[in-house]
């Protein structure tokens, strides 16, 4: 929301400047964006008159021009090649140091065509006046010669941007911000002048609403005789000033209002009419082209305002094109109607369609105002456009019964932390528009029309203490109890610090993405996302995510599209399943392992196996029995996993600890993500939680005995694991045997088909005495006799 300085003093009376309306605005709670002063960009430039214009010795489209700059000097030759450019003709010169605000071309005296200019005649569209670039600007005859276009102009007056929360709706307009401000003690509210329009006869148009659920009220009058001209130079400069593209005068006339007052309106063209106009409902399949020059297709949820031809306007979001105003418009009708907020938030969601109408009309205008802006509409028309005004047609009626709060002052102190004296309360209240009735030391406060976000008590002592000052509340250090302070922290909350230290030392990259996806990147998830938001912010961002795995590969894309060659990322956040959310941490690896280089010759992509080494890794650091893990078949292979190329990790065959290998090529590809992807989930919820009556095994003692080392060589089906053969081996013996481990795979030659040869070496450990032959031989046994369990043979 935008407003300039000079705007706000029509419905401020204060001396203020700009430096205390942005500090007064961000005290009360209404945070400034931006602080921007027009005249800057129009430095350099002046109020200037051409003396003579001459032809160009060498060009036939330029004239030389000699320019008096107002300033006493000798007048200085310009070049110019604008077709209206003459003797006489009093306009705007950029000197030489000014920089054109439409191209940020710093002007210098150059030669043209072998005569020295010394700046340069400029149009509208170079200094960003408008988007004349047919000729140079031409002032009247009594403009100042010598003064600075800035302050010719008026673009002195400095334009604020206000960031307005979406529960205030009231402050969507000039005179809400004003009224906020004096209530803060910035000045006095100038009471609004509401015009007695006296109108002849019934409006020539009928108009009437056949949806009272989405417009319960639809008030409107015709006025004929009017001349839709340009808006006044002052209206014309209030709605460029925050960014309204001046169009003529009855388009200007509804934004001006719209802006000032926060209340949308519409103008029709009359002749574009046929019969009656209605609100009502849209039918299924029904179109309009909108003002946007977009075609919209409507279903019977919308309302719409329509005659007896079809729709003319997407009710309280933008008005249809065929029907909108132009030059030759005589007869017009003024629209002011309350529509549902709920309904064209809706509308507007549906559509994906915005306007300045919609982020007003679906935070709720104030219904009780219809009556006084149809008069304020009506009076500028008249007052700018003639014509000849009806009565005014109220269809319906407006939601504008009182909203009543028991509130008790006391709450100011023991709910917003500021002890306000009783009698300055009512005072910041009767400011805002509320009235205050007082019964047994308790107050009945009656809540303005315009004020639909005020429900109970807190919302009033918001607005005692946000004008007081939020800066008020005193600093008060919480109770500290005696003695050494208690950890805080939860045990998983200690695990997902854990796993968070050791994911950044292994060289991965935090990333934290949104919780929320669009339906089309959780559809290969199962079966897509559980829980859908009503209301999204965003179609992209409607679905809570059942994995975090879309978020880390949209920022794989983006990464990979600015250059990155290697990218690790992990994300430490929740799942969102039927059930339940669940903790988890994903990792996801794309690209280069290693980079090119002299050693390694060409890179060396990731692979599966990375993955599976990054998740054992995790789940050790998160407390899992890393070494009693079974590696299984993935459990979602036939969606996001590469079959063959990916599987899970488990504590016994359904307790599902971690997943992780290649993901599918389709997903890739549906996220624009190059080359092979890896990427690890780890469920952290999945993971058995310590014991909680002391540590699990004794100390650590290194032992005094010097291990032994045997390898075995097997023979084992291709369909066996090394995984499952390694568990095996180590279960074999688990007093002597500390630790098993492959260090070969071959197949081929001497190999039979079908099978494979897995060699695992094999660490004992003595503990009160060394090995003899006959116990290792006992130990030998012991494993050749646990593979053949397995289905694997010592080889020969």
């Amino acid at each position: 929301m935008k407003i300039t300085l000079d705007w706000l003093k029509e419905h401020l009376d204060t001396s203020a400047n700009v430096d205390d309306v942005v500090a007064t605005l961000n005290r009360i709670g209404h945070e400034v964006e931006g602080v921007e002063n027009p005249a800057e960009k129009l430095a350099g430039f002046r109020v200037a008159k051409v003396l003579t214009a001459e032809r160009h010795p060498q060009a036939d489209k330029l004239q030389v021009l000699s320019v008096d700059t107002g300033d006493g000097g000798a007048p200085l030759t310009v070049v110019c090649g604008a077709p209206n450019a003459r003797a006489g003709l009093i306009g705007v010169l950029g000197l030489p140091g000014a920089v054109v605000p439409a191209n940020g071309m710093e002007l210098k005296v150059a030669a043209v065509r072998g005569v020295e200019s010394n700046g340069m005649m400029c149009s509208t569209r170079e200094l960003e006046l408008g988007d004349d670039h047919d000729g140079i600007i031409e002032l009247p005859e009594d403009a100042p010669i010598g003064m600075p276009f800035a302050d010719y102009s008026g673009a002195g007056d400095p334009v604020i941007d206000i960031s307005i929360t979406p529960n205030r709706q009231d402050c969507m307009g000039v005179r809400g911000i004003a009224r906020d401000l004096a209530a803060a003690g910035l000045g006095t509210l100038k009471p609004l002048d509401i015009p007695t329009i006296v109108g002849e006869g019934a409006p020539a148009t009928e108009i009437r609403t056949n949806d009272p659920e989405g417009c319960p009220a639809f008030y409107g009058r015709t006025i004929s005789g009017v001349t839709n001209g340009t808006a006044p130079e002052w209206m014309r400069r209030r709605l460029e000033a925050v960014g309204q593209r001046s169009i003529s005068a009855l388009v200007d006339i509804s934004n001006y209002v719209m802006f000032d007052l926060g209340r949308p309106s519409h103008i029709y063209d009359r002749a574009q009419l046929t019969g009656a106009l209605a609100a009502r409902r849209a039918k299924d399949g029904e179109t309009v082209t909108a003002l946007n020059g977009k075609d919209y297709i409507l279903t019977g949820t919308m309302t719409v305002i329509a005659d007896d031809r079809g729709v003319h306007d997407i009710a309280g979001i933008m008005g249809g094109e065929h029907s909108g105003c132009s030059e030759t418009t005589t007869d017009v009708l003024i629209e002011v109607a309350y529509f549902t907020p709920e309904r064209i938030a809706l509308t507007g969601q549906a559509l994906a369609l915005t306007s300045d109408a919609r982020s007003r009309f679906e935070r709720g205008v104030d219904p009780a105002f219809l009556d006084d802006a149809t008069a304020i509409v009506t009076a500028h028309v008249l007052a700018i456009c003639g014509g000849t005004p009806s009565t005014v047609t109220r269809a319906g009626a407006p939601p504008a019964e009182v909203k009543t709060v028991d509130y008790d002052p006391a709450l100011s102190a023991t709910l917003g932390g500021i002890a306000i004296a009783p009698e300055r309360q009512k005072e910041i209240l009767a400011a805002l528009g509320f009235s205050v009735i007082e019964q047994g030391g308790r107050w009945q406060v009656a809540v303005p029309s315009w004020r639909r976000d005020v429900d109970g008590a807190p919302d009033i002592v918001e607005e005692v203490t946000r004008i007081t000052g939020f800066d008020a509340v005193a600093s008060v250090p919480l109770p500290r109890i005696d003695g050494v302070a208690k950890p805080t922290a939860t045990a998983e909350q200690l695990t997902e610090r854990r796993v968070r230290r050791a994911a950044a030392a292994a060289g991965f990259d935090e990333a934290v993405t949104w919780s929320f996806i669009s339906e089309s990147d959780a559809a290969p998830f199962g079966s897509g996302g559980a829980w859908n938001l009503a209301n999204p912010i965003s179609e992209d961002l409607k679905v809570m995510r059942p994995s975090l795995l879309p978020g880390l590969l949209a920022a794989a894309q983006r990464n990979q599209k600015r250059g990155a060659n290697s990218i690790r990322l992990f994300e430490i956040g929740r799942r969102y399943l039927s059930d339940a959310e669940h903790p988890t941490l994903a990792v996801l690896m794309a690209g280069d392992k290693n980079a090119r280089g002299w050693k390694a010759g060409k890179a060396v992509p990731f692979d599966a196996f990375d993955a599976k080494a990054a998740a054992l890794a995790l789940l050790e650091a998160a407390g899992a029995p890393a070494d009693r893990l079974q590696v299984m078949e993935a459990v979602t292979a036939g969606s996001i996993w590469h079959p063959g190329q990916s599987a899970t990790l488990r504590l016994g065959p359904k307790a599902v600890l971690a997943e992780f290998g290649a993901l599918h090529p389709l997903l890739t590809r549906h996220f624009d993500v190059d080359g092979p992807v890896m990427a690890v989930q780890i469920f952290l919820d999945a993971i058995p939680a310590k014991r909680a009556s002391g540590p699990a095994r004794a100390a650590f003692t290194p032992p005094a005995l010097q291990s032994v080392r045997r390898d075995f060589a097997f023979l084992a089906p291709t369909s066996l694991t090394a995984a499952d053969l390694v568990r095996a081996v180590r279960g074999a013996d688990k007093t002597a045997i500390v630790d098993a481990r492959l260090f070969d795979r071959f197949a081929g030659q001497g190999v039979p088909e079908g099978q494979v040869s897995l060699a695992v070496e094999v660490e004992l450990q003595p503990l009160e005495k060394s090995f003899n032959d006959a116990e290792l031989k006992a130990i030998a046994d012991k494993v050749v006799a646990a593979a053949a369990k397995v289905g694997a043979v010592l080889r020969g």
